[in-house]
């Protein structure tokens, strides 16, 4: 079928379903750099759906280093979720290598993509819209995903969503537990992120603390390489397994940033202190711990361990301090959403949901294969945003080979707290792009003047 020909079906089939938003907000305003057509923009602005119910969005993420798509219904039902792990390279360089990253990203993307439209039973044509994450993360990957999103958006004429991958971190929370409402209290924590923010409403963000320099799941996974554990499932599980054997008082190991009264996050100096154990008792990360001597095994166990106690301690002493300028903020909150790839840490759950209770809040964690990068976040944020208006219009079905993609790879997700502003924050921070939270209270005033 040619693009012409599926523009034409699905814009039919979907015709009793179109009515003009309340509120129409399209993410145009948002991407300075890309160039849209006044005419798609118009006959797009008088289409809608009579109820969420009716949306179907597909979603593709490829931030980093998975691949992944998934078809989700506005009412929450997952229709499908296809992931396509690059656990392999991750293996052989040791982390995230950019370039070969978006390789796999390239051969993995359209069969991900056919997957899961095929396991939910549909095609392009009966999709309402395509979200896609725009970033932050690695640009050379993000360009993957959104090349297939434009391509699958510009050729059935579909409306497309620019997700900003945090936020769908947070969001998907709301997917899995219906009674969390706004405002409420967030940690997103994975190998690129540590972020507390306070999400007063869709799109609107204040940022309690961050990371100055690595984030816990860097620690996790340097740790485990360090230790000569299995690296196929990625660091932190690994971590989390052998550390059961281990005894987490045996080192001392230095909390960071203690002298530090903020939500800030460090884990460079804890990572530091245990490459310089290791070293210190003459471990041999190329011999794996599953023929370690029993002496041996135990010494890494015990690292193990300690090092999770720390930099879990770290966890609960920034959000407890969060919790408390929450409540300053705004006093109704109820939940602390933990989300992220690090959220499937069962120690780490067990002792936020020990910080939680102390303070008379709930623990909401999306289950394990939400927390990790996936296609289902990014369908499910699209979805809360097109209900609110916040779309592109269709694309065209090819873009011009010297087309600039909007990718965000350094997107602040909201404004600072002014009390969380540290003097230790690194010089890292250079923005590229304004904050979401910014560019949407800017986009509301000029709708209203």
């Amino acid at each position: 079928m040619s693009c012409l020909q599926a523009t034409l079906s699905s814009t039919i089939s979907r015709l009793s379903l179109l009515r003009r938003p309340s509120f129409y907000y399209p993410y145009k305003q948002l991407t300075a750099r890309t160039k849209w057509s006044p005419l798609k923009l118009s006959s797009l602005a008088n289409r809608c759906f009579s109820s969420k119910d009716d949306l179907i969005v597909l979603g593709i993420e490829s931030s980093c280093d998975d691949t992944a798509a998934a078809v989700v219904r506005g009412n929450g039902e997952i229709l499908s979720q296809v992931v396509s792990s690059q656990a392999d390279l991750l293996v052989q360089y040791g982390g995230v290598a950019p370039k070969m990253a978006e390789e796999a990203h390239s051969q993995a993307i359209d069969p991900v993509v056919r997957e899961a439209l095929d396991k939910a039973n549909l095609t392009e044509s009966d999709l309402s819209a395509v979200a896609v994450t725009i970033g932050p993360g690695l640009s050379l990957c993000l360009r993957v995903g959104v090349q297939k999103a434009r391509k699958i958006a510009g050729c059935f004429n579909l409306p497309i969503i620019g997700v900003h991958h945090m936020e769908a971190h947070a969001l998907v929370a709301r997917l899995t537990e219906r009674e969390l409402q706004f405002p409420f209290l967030a940690l997103l924590i994975s190998g690129g992120h540590n972020l507390l923010i306070l999400a007063h409403k869709l799109g609107q963000y204040t940022q309690l603390g961050t990371t100055i320099d690595d984030a816990i799941g860097e620690a996790f996974d340097k740790t485990a390489k360090w230790l000569g554990l299995d690296m196929s499932r990625s660091g932190g599980p690994a971590v989390e397994e052998l550390a059961l054997e281990g005894d987490a008082e045996s080192v001392k190991f230095s909390t960071p940033m203690k002298q530090h009264k903020d939500c800030n996050f460090s884990y460079a100096g804890l990572k530091t202190q245990v490459r310089l154990l290791i070293e210190s008792r003459n471990i041999d990360a190329k011999i794996p711990v599953s023929s370690a001597s029993s002496q041996d095994r135990n010494s890494r166990a015990d690292i193990a361990a300690s090092f999770q106690r720390v930099a879990v301690l770290h966890l609960e002493e920034r959000c407890e301090r969060a919790i408390e300028w929450a409540l300053k903020i705004e006093p109704s909150i109820k939940h602390l959403v933990v989300s992220g790839g690090v959220a499937s840490n069962k120690y780490v759950r067990a002792r936020l949901e020990h910080v939680v209770k102390k303070n008379s809040l709930q623990l909401v964690c999306p289950p394990p294969s939400l927390c990790t990068d996936n296609g289902v976040m990014v369908a499910w944020t699209g979805i809360e945003n097109f209900c609110m208006g916040r779309y592109d219009p269709p694309p065209p079905a090819d873009d011009p080979d010297d087309f600039v993609y909007d990718l965000r790879p350094r997107w602040p997700l909201g404004e600072e707290y002014a009390e969380g502003r540290s003097e230790a924050r690194s010089l890292r921070k250079a923005r590229i792009h304004p904050s979401l939270t910014s560019l949407i209270q800017a986009s509301s005033v000029q709708q209203e003047s």
